[in-house]
């Protein structure tokens, strides 16, 4: 094959390598934006094939030029990511949850009937929260939540500082999260069982603390983070659902198929998830064990509930509407 030949043979490829790139130079979303990473590697290809059978310095030029442009492009993409994560925060994530609102709804029954109805026996009948968190669970919960002066020192020396009790903190969160998340492999099965016993081992927790430890002592430490952390796991949840339901539901599509678009679709949802979880751990670890007054801790609790619930029920729903 001659220079001229080769030339003609991708003229059309490199036009529109060249119109994608002066599209994305000037800011502009084109409508196959998708398709530049393909062309550029096709180009990279182009160049060296024409270096390699010398077919002159007007191809391996031009060639050469829709490369480092293309490097420049696709290196301004990466910088952006900021951008991306604000638009992630601001509008992607609450979509991607209201989208699946009947996952969300299934994901809290499947977690608050179990915790209420752990809550309520707690007053009734305590053999059924010892078989729940057992003997040793009921001592930590006496440690923890008998009084203020003595929670304060149990998490000083069991954790030393307000940093390493975030550290705990977020490992604890994003253990519990991702088995949540991973039991969906399982049909969905692993996720509601997950969801389940959390309702059920928390409200047992709850529920011990509050007949027979100090009440106070725990409402107001759990009341700022609670909200961030238990929609952060139902959210979660609901990731693991979209997979199983795949499994269940594949449609038409291969199973394995299936499974893959389901998990691209849960993205959103776990990555949602991590940042509730990580905004959790950040409130526990720095607030919730300071010596606030009750009121003050119980408000920033409702208020966090609050933003919750306005941030996944309205933010971005403009831009749907637009849509």
């Amino acid at each position: 094959m001659t220079s001229g030949d080769f030339g003609r043979e991708h003229a059309a490829r490199w036009a529109e390598a060249e119109e994608l790139l002066r599209q994305l130079e000037g800011g502009k979303k084109p409508v196959d934006g998708a398709s530049f990473p393909k062309r550029f590697r096709e180009i990279g290809g182009d160049l060296a094939l024409a270096r390699r059978r010398m077919y002159g310095s007007a191809i391996t030029e031009r060639l050469n030029d829709l490369v480092i442009r293309g490097h420049a492009v696709m290196d301004r993409s990466r910088r952006s990511g900021w951008r991306s994560f604000v638009e992630f925060v601001t509008g992607g994530f609450p979509r991607a949850v209201r989208s699946e609102w009947r996952l969300f709804w299934l994901c809290n029954a499947a977690f608050w009937i179990p915790f209420l109805g752990m809550l309520w026996i707690a007053g009734h009948d305590m053999r059924w929260v010892q078989a729940v968190i057992g003997a040793e669970g009921m001592s930590n919960m006496e440690d923890m939540y008998g009084g203020r002066s003595q929670q304060i020192a149990h998490l000083r020396s069991e954790y030393g500082s307000n940093f390493m009790m975030f550290c705990f903190y977020i490992y604890n969160n994003v253990a519990i999260d991702f088995r949540v998340f991973a039991g969906g492999i399982l049909a969905g099965l692993g996720t509601m069982f997950f969801i389940v016993f959390n309702g059920l081992h928390i409200g047992a927790s709850a529920g011990y603390a509050n007949h027979a430890c100090d009440p106070q002592s725990f409402w107001t430490f759990v009341a700022g983070h609670s909200s961030y952390e238990l929609l952060g796991m139902v959210v979660a949840g609901m990731a693991g659902l979209r997979m199983g339901s795949a499994i269940l539901n594949p449609g038409r599509l291969p199973r394995v198929r299936a499974l893959g678009m389901a998990t691209k679709q849960a993205l959103p949802l776990i990555y949602g998830a991590a940042l509730m979880t990580t905004v959790a751990a950040v409130i526990e670890g720095f607030w919730s064990a300071r010596d606030f007054e009750p009121w003050l801790k119980y408000s920033v609790g409702l208020t966090g509930w609050i933003l919750c619930a306005a941030y996944l029920g309205l933010v971005g729903r403009r831009r749907n509407d637009e849509a």
